[in-house]
Formats: structure tokens, C-alpha cells, sequence
């Protein structure tokens, strides 16, 4: 049995799991095959010498003076033998060594420890994911699996990245690195479904249990764990993300307050050079990102929102969580943004129903005047036109952007944390049908 603890030693060594823990199991399986062999007593009791290895068997027994049950009771003659001091009443531990039971002992040996690496391994694996869960881990692309994506994450099991969790305007190939938000980590129970093999013979697939991690790059929450992560103020408490809107692939408006009147918000967000933004556009694949600053005046909150683009004006309605917005004429269409994205990400984040209008339309509809608002100077806003001026034309809207054009096909709920199982339990992964 030396054998048999050096090789408890090196799986502690390797894999992490606990020698006690393996011991007790193989003490459990022997006292239950033992019970199966040679007779279901409830007063057998299995060890194994954590040094040596070896296993024993003891009965326990009452000292009687008449035995009526030899396999419950001992004569206290026979007591007295083991040691004077015992007596009438008292409890006997017996070493007991049934015929064959080295060989039988071996055998459950090795089938327990095989199972119980596999057990342990998998909890393993869920406790770690569980503690990841809706944050940022690195996965590397493996393979296609249809139109979904096995990724190996961490390096300790594989996962599938579903199609509907993927960025539309992404393309993978193995081996690529990229950062994946844990929506959740759930138990997968043992089941019995029917399958098919290779040949397309039916057959029984025993489920195994482990953790089912379930993956994504659309959820906005992932942008807002790389920022958390590259921004220490953020980690520190300093700067707090107050909201964010994401349309994947495309762009993300994130709104931030500092909580400290020395430090800049959007400058420890942007960084030096952009760098720290620019490393989550990486992780992005490209994906713009805006940050703007959060402030509790709802009116400055949605002008903040609607940058890169002037705001001459805009009028609230807190009740009715809607907003009239007043651009200058030449910046209809950076308000409205590209197929109208601008003004949906900023009512997204702000939560407000934004109605925009250009100066003239305002003028025209309520009697809108410049005199009636404070002007904004055109050097405010220099830094933006060389960047969009040309790339939206007013033709291509109506000069009104109506809250039609967002409010159903982007609701919140799209990106609400919660996945039925239904999604996905179609999924195995190849490790669990092999």
C-alpha cells in the first residue's frame, strides 16, 4: 500500500486535491462493498492508516455474558482476552480480516479514487467559475461548432460561446485570445439522455455533473469589467460608472462621476494618450467607445450624452421620462448619429425619451429662438467636425428622430442578465460526449 500513498501524494501535488479527502472516500466504498460481501452490519467500521496505507476492518461488539448475535455481541470471557480492564456493557472494536477481502479492497481502491479525482476536479472547476461569475475571463478560440464557438477558457475546460452571445461583425479563428463576461455558472446535473455514437447507433448518454459556464461578448456588462479593470480610480472607489448602453460591435456610450473633486473622471477613464480606452477598443475588436460625465441635473445629463454633437437647448420632463433636445441646424445629423445610434445609446443611458430637433424645426414647431437660450461657441465643437463633418447628410432623416425608432427593438430587457436554460440545453461539449 506504500505504493498507494505516493500516488495520493502526487495527485495532491498535482491536480490539487485533498489525500484526507480520497482517504475518506475509499473508506466510505470499502465499508459499503464489504457491507454488500459479507453481511450488512451497521457496527463495521472501515480505516486506512494515513501513512502506511493500510486498510483495516473493525467490528464493533457489546461484552454480554450470554452471546445471542456473535456478529453484534462478544463473551465477556472472550473480552477479557483483548484486555482485563473490559467488562458487561462495554463496546469492543474487533479487527476483522474476511477471506479475499485484499483483493476486494484493491479493486474499490482504484474505482474510488478514479471517481473521486473526476468529482473533485469538477468542483473544482465550478467553485473557481463560480467566483468569476459576471466578470471578465480569457478565453482562446478553439474551433466552430456549427455557428457556435468552443472556447477554452483559463485554461481549465472548454465552453461554447452561442451564436447569439457573439458580436455579429466578429470573425474568430483558433487560437484567437479574447475576453468573455461570465453571464452565469450553473450545476449540470447527471442525466440519462438518449444519444447516438459515431455510427449513429443509439445509445445512453450518463450525463456527467460539472459546471455549465455560460459566456458572452454582447453583454454591456463586459465592457464594464475591462473598464473597471484598467482604471484603478475605478477599482479604488474614486470614479463610479453610473450607466452604460452598448450596441456590440458598433459602439458603447459609458457615463462616469468622480467622487473627488481633484480627479478627473474622463481623464482617468481616457488615460494618458487614450491608452487605457484604447486597450478595451482592443479587447473590442474595434469598438468605439464614448465616455461622457454623469451628472444628477437631467438636462445636463442628456446634453452630456448627445456628444460629440452642440446642444443649444433641452427641456425635461422628469415625470414623464422624456426630453426635447435643440441642435444647431448643421449638427442634426451628428445628434441623431449613423441610422439614428447616437440618440438611441443616449436614451438608453440617460433613460430618458429624447425628441431632437434642429434650430429651424424647433422654431417652426414651438416657437423655438436662439435669444431665448444660452449660445454655445463653435470652438467648443471644432474638434469634432473634421471627424464627422460629411459623413451624415440631413437627407438621410426627416429631421425629427422619433422615439418609435428605438424603443421596442432596443429594450433593456435584450440584455437582461438572466438565461433561461432552454438556451442552452442543447449544448455538450465534445469532452462530455466522448
Amino acid at each position: 500500500m506504500t505504493e498507494l500513498m505516493l500516488s495520493l501524494d502526487l495527485l495532491e501535488k498535482e491536480k490539487g486535491i485533498s489525500k484526507d479527502v480520497i482517504i475518506e472516500s475509499i473508506e466510505k466504498g470499502i465499508f459499503e462493498a464489504y457491507k454488500k460481501d459479507f453481511g450488512k452490519n451497521d457496527n463495521i467500521t472501515v480505516h486506512m492508516n494515513r501513512d502506511t496505507g493500510v486498510i483495516e476492518v473493525f467490528a464493533e461488539k457489546e461484552v454480554v455474558e450470554e452471546v445471542t448475535d456473535s456478529s453484534m455481541e462478544i463473551s465477556l470471557e472472550e473480552a477479557k482476552m483483548i484486555s482485563k480492564k473490559n467488562k458487561v456493557g462495554d463496546t469492543v472494536k474487533i479487527a476483522i480480516q474476511p477471506k479475499n477481502f485484499g483483493r476486494i479492497a484493491a479493486q474499490n481502491a482504484r474505482n474510488i479514487i478514479v471517481q473521486t479525482i473526476k468529482e473533485q476536479e469538477k468542483q473544482m472547476l465550478f467553485d473557481y467559475f463560480y467566483s468569476k461569475e459576471k466578470d471578465v475571463v480569457t478565453g482562446v478560440v478553439q474551433r466552430y461548432v456549427g455557428k457556435n464557438i468552443a472556447v477554452n477558457l483559463d485554461d481549465k475546460m472548454d465552453v461554447m460561446l452561442m451564436e447569439s452571445e457573439q458580436v455579429k461583425t466578429e470573425h474568430y479563428r483558433p487560437k484567437d485570445r479574447i475576453k468573455l463576461y461570465i453571464v452565469g455558472v450553473k450545476e449540470q446535473a447527471a442525466d440519462n439522455q438518449e444519444g447516438a455514437d459515431k455510427d449513429g447507433n443509439k445509445k445512453k448518454n450518463k450525463g456527467a455533473k460539472g459546471p455549465r459556464v455560460i459566456v458572452s461578448r454582447t453583454h454591456k456588462d463586459l465592457v464594464k469589467r475591462l473598464l473597471e479593470k484598467e482604471v484603478t480610480e475605478i477599482a479604488d472607489g474614486i470614479v463610479e460608472i453610473k450607466s452604460i448602453s452598448r450596441e456590440p460591435g458598433s459602439r458603447s456610450k459609458i457615463a462616469v462621476w468622480s467622487n473627488d473633486p481633484n480627479v478627473d473622471a474622463l481623464g482617468a477613464c481616457v488615460g494618458k494618450n487614450g491608452n487605457r480606452v484604447n486597450n478595451i477598443v482592443d479587447d473590442l475588436f474595434g469598438e468605439k467607445i464614448d465616455i461622457i460625465t454623469w451628472n444628477e441635473d437631467p438636462a445636463i445629463y442628456i446634453e452630456n450624452a448627445l456628444s460629440p454633437s452642440e446642444v443649444l437647448s433641452v427641456v425635461v420632463d422628469e415625470e414623464e421620462k422624456s426630453a426635447r433636445v435643440v441642435v444647431p441646424d448643421d449638427k442634426l445629423s451628428l445628434a441623431i448619429g449613423k441610422e439614428g445610434q447616437n440618440a438611441r445609446l443616449a436614451a438608453r443611458l440617460t433613460g430618458y425619451k429624447i425628441d431632437i430637433k434642429s434650430a429651424s424645426q424647433a422654431k417652426e414647431a414651438y416657437g423655438y429662438s436662439d435669444d431665448s437660450y444660452d449660445e454655445y461657441s463653435d470652438e467648443e465643437w471644432d474638434n469634432y467636425d473634421e471627424e464627422y463633418d460629411g459623413e451624415y447628410s440631413d437627407e438621410e432623416y426627416d429631421g425629427e428622430y422619433s422615439d418609435e425608432n428605438y424603443d421596442e427593438e432596443y429594450a433593456d430587457e435584450e440584455y437582461n442578465d438572466e438565461y433561461s436554460d432552454e438556451e442552452y440545453d442543447d449544448y455538450a461539449s465534445d469532452e462530455e460526449d466522448k
